[in-house]
């Protein structure tokens, strides 16, 4: 069982989340149905489901040319890979690769429940759904830590990103490495929208607006939002929602 602090849910009727008084882990899994070694990857990602973390599964195109194309992979993805990789000081990008918190990650087998405790965070979200594919979140410093003291009332900079995930797609792989394997794959992204750069103070919370694409009908979606510093990668706050339709 995770140990950890993080989002709490709002119900679905509402169709509303709020962080709680800990870090949301944040936990990119970079895969491909052209990769043999990945399937395992994806099934300790699947078996992150109900966790309370965030969990998004980047699917990559460059195994693609061994014979069988990832309908899933954007080269955005891979952008965001290279990115992890030069805050990581890696000498370049593999799969399947698991990065927590903004960090690579090599030792996630069999470590499922050791996401880690939330440390206090500096910054509050919520997250609503205001019409169909529609959403807002207002991020905001948090002014007491979960003991009641005050935390650093400085102005806080951070970066954040939407991603829409869905649960439930699969594949009968016909050619490459997995030729003949029926992959399933949970927390694939589907959206990856970069929501800016900001700098903010007490009081004065930050409006997001983000347009989703269109559910896919049959697969449960979560719309995410991970604010992050921008320089480390760390993560800063996180939060995902669940709505009914």
């Amino acid at each position: 069982m995770l140990t950890w602090s993080g989002a709490t849910f709002g119900a679905q009727a509402a169709c509303r989340a709020s962080s709680g008084e800990g870090i949301t882990p944040v936990v990119e899994l970079y895969t491909s149905e052209g990769c043999s070694s990945c399937p395992p990857a994806d099934q300790w990602a699947s078996s992150l489901k109900g966790s309370g973390a965030v969990v998004q599964a980047f699917h990559v195109g460059y195994w693609d040319y061994i014979g069988w194309v990832d309908r899933f992979a954007a080269p955005a993805y891979t952008a965001r890979q290279r990115e992890v990789a030069t805050r990581n000081r890696l000498r370049g990008i593999y799969t399947p690769q698991v990065v927590l918190h903004g960090k690579d990650w090599p030792g996630w087998q069999g470590s499922g429940s050791r996401l880690g405790v939330g440390k206090a965070a500096r910054l509050g979200i919520t997250i609503e759904q205001l019409g169909a594919d529609r959403f807002e979140a207002r991020v905001a410093p948090v002014a007491h830590g979960p003991d009641n003291s005050a935390l650093d009332a400085g102005p806080i900079a951070w970066s954040a990103y939407w991603t829409v995930t869905e649960h439930g797609h699969n594949s009968k792989v016909q050619a490459g490495e997995n030729a003949g394997e029926f992959l399933k794959h949970d927390f694939v992204v589907r959206q990856y929208t970069l929501a800016g750069d900001y700098l903010s103070s007490a009081g004065k919370p930050q409006a997001l607006g983000f347009r989703s694409i269109a559910a896919t009908p049959g697969q449960p979606r979560q719309i995410n939002l991970v604010v992050f510093d921008k320089k480390t990668g760390a993560t800063l706050q996180a939060v995902s929602l669940a709505c009914a339709g």
